[in-house]
């Protein structure tokens, strides 16, 4: 999984060696449902079958990007309950408010690891 970013929406990269999805940057595509589409299809291949850790860094989403990383996060979660070794790494910068509160509501509605951290 390798998708480069645009202005528009975000980076996403999987690091082999230590199992981590990392996706960074805002995400506001045109079609976020299509966008997102080959990233979950992805998960729904992955999550049950390898430990994984997503690194999200994301400074700005739209409505609906909001829902598709929702849905990355239900995949996740059922992995997580499967037994499998699934965490969820919230990077936002100190003073992004808007993004510490995002990810914040997000770990409130998920039981797997999810750990927030905040960068200069």
């Amino acid at each position: 999984m390798d998708v480069t970013a645009t202005s528009t929406s975000p980076g996403i990269k999987f690091d082999e060696p230590t199992q981590t999805l990392r996706i960074w940057g805002e995400s506001y595509p045109e079609n976020a449902f299509e966008f997102y589409r080959p990233l979950l299809k992805w998960l729904d291949a992955r999550v049950n079958t390898a430990p994984l850790t997503v690194e999200m860094d994301v400074t700005y989403m739209n409505t609906s990007s909001v829902k598709c990383v929702i849905d990355m996060f239900d995949r996740l979660e059922e992995g997580h309950q499967a037994g499998g070794a699934v965490c969820v790494v919230w990077r936002h910068r100190v003073e992004d408010e808007r993004a510490r509160e995002l990810g914040e509501e997000f770990k409130e509605d998920l039981t797997l690891p999810f750990e927030m951290h905040a960068y200069a």
